[in-house]
């Protein structure tokens, strides 16, 4: 992997996590919320999955979960983090040490890929989809989730305005995330077939901003980009971004609010028999007459019309 591509220390996204498992469970509420939705879309698909994988565990919210009555047999559970790892196992399911970027399982051996708000941490996204795929049997399914590019904007502006008040610059101190209208592309780049992307956001409330970045430590979801300055935040760069914070990201009761994009990518590895797009001019049906209005050609004098 080139230099240019790596925008995250791995090194510091597994030492995060590891000093967020002692906690987790007091402050892991978007990753219950998330593997909640995660399950009901499975529970969606009309078919059962022999052996899953939930890749970037944490501390085993999808396990948990699971319950005894599950579309899926045998899961399957690995983390960065040793640390989380551990916690995860539970409920017979076993957890491993293993890193998103190179993943330990040969081609065509899952039926089933989960990642639950683990992989906006890989430096080569695409790279780590391409795996995911390769490692899916023929028909197998990935369903992920990932926090999209609008997460924690009122903080990232906060933090920016203020630096760049104080010190006439500013750092990245938020680690960038995934930006929902490329999050397609990345899925088609990596031969999934039938892709499907959607966003939801949810906006937390905080009685203050300090509380909202303790949450972010104990879930090990603090910034780890390369260049992020090494030394702490000056007090009174910190002391202007909780003002502005207060000031600008206030809700009616006092409480800071603060957003979390989770972005949902569902695909398939391919096989034969997936449905596929027709070819152009290959419809047998005028969508005029499905629609039951008249037909009219359009050049540069004729207005455009609605059809009724």
């Amino acid at each position: 992997m080139s230099d240019s591509m790596l925008v995250f220390d791995r090194s510091t996204v597994r030492r995060h996590r590891d000093r967020a498992a002692s906690s987790i469970s007091e402050t892991d509420f978007l990753f219950r919320e998330a593997a909640e939705r995660l399950l009901d879309r499975i529970n969606d698909v009309t078919r059962r999955f022999p052996l899953a994988l939930d890749l970037g565990c944490h501390a085993g919210q999808i396990a948990r979960l699971l319950g005894d009555v599950s579309k899926i047999d045998h899961l399957i559970q690995c983390d960065l983090s040793a640390a989380m790892a551990r916690l995860a196992r539970i409920n017979g399911h076993p957890a491993l040490v293993a890193d998103e970027e190179t993943l330990p399982f040969g081609d065509n051996t899952l039926d089933l890929v989960i990642s639950n708000l683990s992989l906006h941490w890989t430096n080569d996204l695409p790279g780590a989809l391409v795996q995911i795929r390769r490692a899916l049997k023929p028909d197998g399914l990935l369903l992920a989730t990932v926090f999209g590019g609008e997460t924690l904007k009122e903080l990232r502006a906060a933090l920016i305005e203020a630096e760049s008040e104080i010190t006439g610059g500013a750092s990245p101190r938020i680690s960038p995330f995934v930006d929902v209208r490329d999050a397609g592309q990345l899925m088609n780049r990596a031969g999934f077939a039938l892709p499907v992307i959607d966003a939801d956001t949810i906006t937390v409330t905080y009685a203050d901003p300090l509380k909202l970045m303790a949450d972010l430590r104990a879930m090990g979801e603090t910034n780890a980009v390369r260049e992020r300055h090494k030394s702490f935040l000056r007090r009174d760069v910190l002391a202007r971004a909780l003002e502005i914070y207060r000031a600008q990201y206030s809700d009616s009761r006092g409480r800071v609010m603060a957003t979390f994009q989770i972005v949902t990518m569902t695909g398939w590895a391919p096989h034969a028999s997936q449905q596929k797009a027709m070819r152009p001019g290959s419809a047998k049906t005028r969508l005029a007459d499905a629609l039951n209005a008249t037909e009219e050609s359009l050049d540069d004098k004729t207005p455009m019309k609605r059809i009724p």
